[in-house]
């Protein structure tokens, strides 16, 4: 039963996604110009590879704002309900921000923090 349901469910939305392209292909404009398929730049013509890498210092440091940036997204919420939660609350979320903590300090040892 559970399993016919779940392959119903798989072939409706295969073909809902195809019918969504189809019908985008078919109605999209079309424009057979060169320049639509390089590289867009601000306006300045590409010199050299377009492609670079980049250290690895910047996405761990964006990783770590991400991860900051979550933790204020979870104080929120339990802070407009810190008085139903009680005890149990400010003891979960005390291990919350422990364990966050101990994460920059990990970092921060790490030199992830570091512009060198």
């Amino acid at each position: 039963m559970y399993f016919t349901l779940l392959i119903v469910v798989i072939l409706t939305a295969i073909a809902l996604v195809a019918v969504a392209l189809g019908i985008a292909k078919a109605i999209s404009p079309r424009s057979y110009n060169p320049q639509k398929g390089e590289a867009y730049e601000c306006g300045i013509p590409t010199r050299g590879k377009s492609w670079m890498q980049f250290r690895v210092g910047y996405y761990l440091f964006a990783i770590l704002f991400l991860m900051f940036d979550v933790e204020t997204v979870f104080l929120f919420p339990w802070a407009v309900v810190v008085q139903d939660l009680g005890i149990y609350g400010l003891v979960s979320i005390i291990f919350f921000l422990v364990v966050l903590v101990l994460g920059l300090v990990y970092a921060w040892r790490k030199g992830a923090l570091e512009w060198k």
